[in-house]
């Protein structure tokens, strides 16, 4: 095929307020703020321009990251392309990040990848859901998310092999049939996290890992060799083993071999890195590995990442040992602090389920993300233990709402035993659709939560003033959902409308 489609010159990663541009554009326009698409797509191409930005030039150290600030980069970032320029097209000899010897899987919609677009006999609820034609944006995208992101399932052609006598799942030749969930994705959606700066370009400088950086990053210990340099041949050769152990190879981590054909593609299980349970994970992804088994964090549509954001900056506080660790933060932290007055931590996802080895996104799995701003002075360890403390104080809120709601409830039914089981079942859902509404409003004022849990005492006195608007919303939550119309709601109502008196208190 003629080379045609480069991703260096041609537009397709989705910017925020300005539409698709090119690899060349991002590296050339500081006035680009933030990248658009969803939060997965956001994820998957900060991995790929970190991956060029450390290919193109890691620097030794802090001092050298620092010198070089993020017009250095952007440099290094614009020659790089320029050497590399054949290597980033779409379609060709050489297609970026596809694998012309798979052509003989069989050929799917490009749409097929997509967790929101329905395919096959899945149910269309909303026009979003339907499939349309793709243009080579599109197709861009989605082979770049497939590389960490492709869902585990059948539609992955796993007929195809290419490293000969290649051991699968099962100590067998091949592959298992269902395909191997995305090492970016895991079992139910992976939280990833990254600091935010005031433009793309000024965002990827403070998430730049130095020499020394990935030398204590004992997971990928070498920065290795960009994949579009010196792609694998088979899903185990020399190459690919390389990768599974390389920073580099992680960023980009060639999950899915693909191919583009017009608008199908054909793609089969490819590379297939170690996950948190083995002890590996993204620099980006929250994993606890303190315990006998490795916890990690998920995204989750019904705790918005704000709310994971004690857990998500642990390290901070002195003398913090285990918990939750995100290497990209906590690597970059002391540098990005010291250097930068204003910056952000951005958080997101994509939850999904899991069935007999198929993932998908159904009932309440979806897309999750949020940014906290902070700055230099919202770095020390007397502000986490502020926010640690704050977060509990209002998880204990949720708690006692929700024990009010059951209690509430559980008392009308204990008037009318009738299908006692149905009832629980309504207690349930009810308690669950005020804790929800309640964080709901509560994530109104998340951003002025974290402000106030500064050292000074202007900032104790504002967080006072916040418990009182919090427990508002929780008795107005409870009075909405808890009605006291009929006498037998009033008596139920007046005995279990909680009292927030502690928290309002403490100190």
């Amino acid at each position: 095929m003629e080379n045609h489609f480069n991703l260096i010159d041609s537009p397709w990663i989705p910017v925020s307020e300005v539409g698709p541009v090119s690899l060349k554009t991002i590296f050339s326009n500081a006035a680009l703020r933030a990248l658009g698409g969803s939060s997965v797509e956001k994820i998957a191409i900060t991995k790929l321009l970190l991956a060029i930005a450390q290919a193109a030039h890691t620097p030794q150290d802090d001092g050298e990251w620092e010198k070089m600030g993020w017009q250095g980069m952007a440099e290094n970032c614009l020659g790089y392309l320029k050497k590399w320029h054949d290597r980033f097209y779409l379609y060709g000899d050489k297609p970026f990040l596809q694998m012309p010897a798979i052509r003989t899987a069989e050929r799917k919609s490009v749409w097929a990848l997509s967790p929101e677009v329905s395919t096959g006999n899945t149910t269309v609820l909303t026009q979003t859901q339907q499939q349309h034609s793709t243009d080579d944006a599109d197709r861009a995208l989605a082979i770049i998310v497939q590389m960490g992101f492709g869902l585990s399932g059948k539609k992955t052609d796993n007929s195809v092999v290419l490293t000969p006598g290649y051991l699968g799942k099962q100590n067998d030749k091949g592959k298992p049939a269902s395909g191997k969930h995305g090492v970016s994705v895991g079992h139910l959606g992976l939280l990833h996290s990254f600091w935010l700066g005031n433009s793309i370009i000024h965002t990827l400088w403070l998430n730049l890992f130095t020499t020394e950086d990935i030398a204590q990053l004992a997971m990928y210990p070498s920065l290795g060799v960009a994949p579009w340099e010196n792609m694998p041949t088979g899903e185990d050769d020399k190459i690919a083993r390389a990768l599974k152990k390389s920073l580099l190879g992680r960023l980009v981590p060639m999950g899915k071999f693909c191919l583009l054909e017009n608008d199908s593609i054909h793609y089969t299980d490819g590379v297939i890195h170690a996950g948190y349970l083995e002890g590996k994970v993204d620099p980006t992804a929250s994993v606890d590995f303190s315990q006998i088994k490795p916890k990690a964090l998920w995204a989750n549509p019904n705790k918005t990442p704000w709310r994971e954001l004690p857990s998500l900056l642990h390290f901070i506080g002195k003398d913090k040992k285990g918990g939750v660790e995100t290497q990209q933060l906590k690597i970059t932290f002391g540098r990005v602090s010291s250097n930068v007055e204003q910056f952000s931590l951005w958080s997101g996802g994509l939850r999904v389920s899991s069935n007999a080895g198929e993932q998908y996104a159904s009932g309440t799995d979806d897309y999750v993300q949020s940014e906290i701003r902070l700055s230099s002075h919202l770095t020390g360890s007397e502000f986490i233990n502020h926010l640690e403390d704050e977060m509990e104080q209002l998880d204990n809120v949720q708690k006692l709402l929700w024990g009010a709601v059951v209690k509430y409830f559980r008392q009308l039914s204990d008037i009318d035993k009738s299908g006692i089981g149905n009832v629980q079942v309504f207690v349930s859902s009810q308690a669950e659709k005020t804790t929800r509404l309640f964080w709901r409003l509560c994530e109104q004022h998340s951003q002025v939560l974290i402000s106030t849990c500064a050292s000074h005492s202007t900032a104790g006195k504002k967080r006072i003033q916040l418990r009182k608007t919090f427990v508002s919303y929780a008795l107005q939550v409870f009075d909405q959902m808890c009605p006291n119309d009929s006498a037998r709601q009033m008596d139920a109502w007046a005995c279990t409308r909680p009292s927030f008196s502690e928290y309002l208190s403490a100190d």
